[in-house]
């Protein structure tokens, strides 16, 4: 079984009384696991009510409730993907808990949002109805609210970063 990630370590800054600025949090940040994926780990890092925010505003993490932003909003998600099972059959008996949508792989998903997603560590396919491309550490996709998956096929977690801001069809 591959190791796992670290926790993700949030730190937020602000402004005290005088209006200088400070740090204002230091901690662990919240962290989701699916139950029908245990494997995977997802920290909504940061979310943000409607946009222009105020800089003040507080975390509105509590107002995300699967993977969209609060409406009108944005928020900043980390998510460790866990390596797949190499069997097609183990890995589609793995993954069908979380169908949403059928397609060229089980987790096809859609979204109405613009999403940032950056690896962080490790690699991950980015899959498409039509096509697949590798990602690794580094490596940026802009997500336009199309039909998309994630699978590793790797024997290492890899973890993505995820901003994503709600969109309109």
């Amino acid at each position: 079984m591959a190791t796992e990630l670290p926790l993700i370590r949030r730190i937020v800054t602000g402004f005290d009384a005088s209006g200088a600025s400070v740090f204002i949090e230091d901690g662990v940040a919240p962290c989701k696991i699916n139950p029908t994926r245990p494997a995977h780990r997802s920290w909504p890092v940061w979310a943000t009510g409607k946009l222009p925010v105020p800089v003040n505003d507080p975390d509105h993490g509590g107002e995300v409730h699967g993977i969209m932003p609060p409406p009108g909003g944005s928020v900043l998600k980390i998510v460790d993907i866990a390596p797949e099972p190499k069997d097609s059959i183990e890995r589609e008996r793995a993954l069908a808990a979380e169908r949403v949508r059928v397609g060229a792989h089980p987790g096809m998903h859609e979204t109405d949002s613009i999403d940032y997603a950056i690896v962080l560590s490790g690699e991950v396919y980015a899959i498409m109805e039509k096509g697949e491309k590798l990602m690794k550490t580094g490596d940026v996709l802009i997500q336009r609210g199309t039909n998309h998956a994630w699978s590793n096929r790797s024997d290492a977690y890899c973890r993505i970063a995820f901003v994503l801001v709600e969109a309109t069809r």
